[in-house]
């Protein structure tokens, strides 16, 4: 008895092993294991967010910051609209306040408008209802394959650029070393936008 005992405690502690061993490399990588893995504090000190946070003062001068759980890994410069604070005009204001799906990440978009680094969002109601923002993106100025071009769309030269049309927009720099970080800590699923 106490040998089939033994046997069996020992395939049980083998089995959690493989299991656990099995699991370990999606719960480094932050995959879908590691979800529902351990405790809700657990969970928490591996979830990613983006928070964009609105500066009143002056919309071109807010932050995008990366968190992983309650920890601050980076923070962006960002801006979002050409200074119009009003979330419902389109092509001006800045981006309305909520979390914001994300619905696709490239290294290289194509649009008529924006390409290279690009993060596309889901379309959002503005505060007010009386206007959907479609077309969202977190981007830069760059062409397709991320390299600078010659015209202003394309080239980045400045404080200047943090202007968009109510996407969040970043400096080429900074969305490279953001998309690096996310390919290494894992991707979101949303944006926060706050004020």
């Amino acid at each position: 008895m106490n040998a089939s005992n033994g046997v069996l405690r020992g395939l049980m502690t083998a089995g959690v092993l493989t299991t656990t061993l099995a699991l370990a490399p999606a719960a480094a990588a932050g995959g879908p294991a590691a979800v529902g893995a351990g405790s809700g504090a657990a969970e928490a000190a591996v979830a990613t967010t983006l928070v964009f946070d609105k500066n009143q003062g002056d919309p071109t001068k807010s932050k995008l910051s990366v968190y992983q759980g309650k920890k601050l890994i980076a923070a962006y410069r960002a801006g979002s609209g050409t200074g119009v604070k009003d979330d419902c005009t389109r092509f001006k204001g800045w981006m309305p306040n909520g979390d914001w799906k994300i619905r696709s990440k490239t290294r290289t978009y194509n649009g008529s408008v924006i390409k290279g680094y690009a993060v596309y969002l889901q379309d959002m109601r503005c505060s007010k209802k009386t206007a959907t923002r479609t077309e969202m993106f977190i981007h830069s100025e760059m062409n397709s394959d991320g390299s600078q071009g010659r015209t202003e769309a394309r080239r980045w030269d400045g404080a200047g650029d943090y202007k968009s049309n109510g996407c969040v927009k970043l400096n080429p720099t900074d969305i490279k070393k953001m998309f690096r970080l996310l390919d290494r800590i894992g991707w979101p699923t949303h944006l926060r936008v706050v004020s």
